[in-house]
């Protein structure tokens, strides 16, 4: 069989499917991946990793251990990843033998901040003004119209990590040396109104569907509450972004479920973020609001099965459970009031199976549905009270 007919023929319910990462992102796709019949394994170190607890095999080792990822390639019929910081390398070494998607070309675009912002230029797509800086020459020639801007280290930043504001060139200078000299990129700072995402699928035969757009509010860097109902944008911003993400997707020729991230600046201006090479926290939402959520979307994108496009059937608001939640009014980690929360109606509780609640460590996710988007607001706040959540 060639490469192309290997990667292109359909793989049907009863094959096992492989994902590179155990934690949560990994636990729900094997978990939807499992209700559609098929077989999971993962790949993960931590032998008490979410989507290792959950999953039929559990290979315990690194992302670039030879072994493991003989392994993998012997036990599943195609692979995928949760986490975008897997080294590019495994994946195109998976890719010799088996399907991946995402592909490690696009995944090592999504790695590095300069390649990315290369390509939202080279797709025509708007982003913040910005410079890398690599050299101290490049630090130097930095053009003062930049700032104020976020230095942001070009790799292995994520959920506000690795990011420092600065006002002045002595700041810059300063932040540059605290991130340890390491590739970065500045980004000119610019008057925000929201932020906002679109999750894009496409196939190996080019069909994208997109789901609705998410509108996202973040709190000291990592997303708090997504909302995703008709009208919580203009209608043009909508398109706008859909548009945008599709043209990010089809640049990279992507196959397998994309995030891009917007930000939507005071004078309703789109300017794209970063992009996420996998299913994304603000498209948890999905799960009980639409009729395909996104991890669906995953499972059919890497098995070749058909992609519909996503109907959402009821207004949503997803809350991010941290685990500063098992603290409130205790030094000591204490569940959460679940009970009270479930009595709520169209409340759904998503948990990820971590032994050990941590301050600012994503611990699970609510849902919350309903007939209208006033009655899912009414809800989602009552919840948060009930959480100690701040209000939004």
């Amino acid at each position: 069989m060639s490469a192309q007919d290997r990667d292109t023929r359909v793989i049907l319910p009863g094959a096992t499917l492989g994902v590179l990462g155990g934690g949560q992102l990994g636990r729900m796709f094997a978990q939807t991946a499992q209700a559609m019949g098929y077989f999971t394994a993962v790949l993960d170190k931590d032998e008490t990793s979410p989507a290792g607890l959950v999953s039929h095999h559990h290979i315990r080792s690194g992302y670039e251990d030879p072994q493991g990822l003989a392994e993998l390639a012997r036990l599943c019929a195609a692979v995928t990843t949760e986490f975008e910081n897997v080294p590019a390398g495994s994946l195109n070494r998976l890719a010799e033998s088996l399907p991946v998607s995402p592909a490690g070309s696009a995944v090592a675009i999504a790695q590095d901040r300069a390649a990315e912002k290369a390509h939202f230029v080279k797709c025509s797509v708007p982003c913040a003004p910005y410079a890398v800086i690599e050299t101290p020459g490049q630090l130097a020639a930095v053009n003062d119209v930049l700032l104020p801007g976020i230095v942001k280290t070009a790799r292995m930043g994520y959920d506000g990590k690795g990011q420092v504001r600065v006002t002045t060139r002595e700041e810059l200078n300063t932040a540059w040396e605290q991130l340890g000299r390491v590739p970065c990129v500045l980004e000119k700072m610019l008057p925000l109104a929201l932020e906002c995402s679109v999750i894009v699928a496409r196939g190996r035969d080019g069909t994208i569907v997109n789901l609705p757009v998410q509108r996202n509010l973040h709190r000291d860097g990592i997303l708090a509450v997504t909302e995703v109902y008709a009208g919580n944008l203009p209608a043009t911003q909508v398109e706008k972004a859909i548009a945008a993400a599709r043209s990010v997707a089809i640049g990279l020729d992507y196959v397998g479920v994309l995030c891009v991230e917007f930000f939507v600046l005071t004078d309703g201006m789109l300017v794209v973020n970063e992009i996420a090479p996998r299913p994304h926290n603000s498209g948890h939402y999905s799960q009980n609001a639409c009729d395909v959520s996104q991890f669906e979307l995953q499972v059919r994108c890497m098995t070749n099965l058909p992609l519909t496009q996503p109907r959402q059937h009821s207004p949503s608001i997803m809350l991010n459970l941290l685990g500063d939640l098992w603290f409130k009014n205790s030094s000591e980690a204490r569940s959460p009031a679940w009970d009270q929360v479930l009595a709520l109606p169209g409340c759904a509780l998503h948990l990820y199976g971590k032994h050990d609640a941590k301050r600012a460590r994503k611990m699970g996710h609510l849902n919350i549905t309903g007939a209208t988007p006033e009655a899912v607001r009414a809800t989602a706040l009552k919840a948060a009270a009930i959480l100690g959540i701040e209000p939004f």
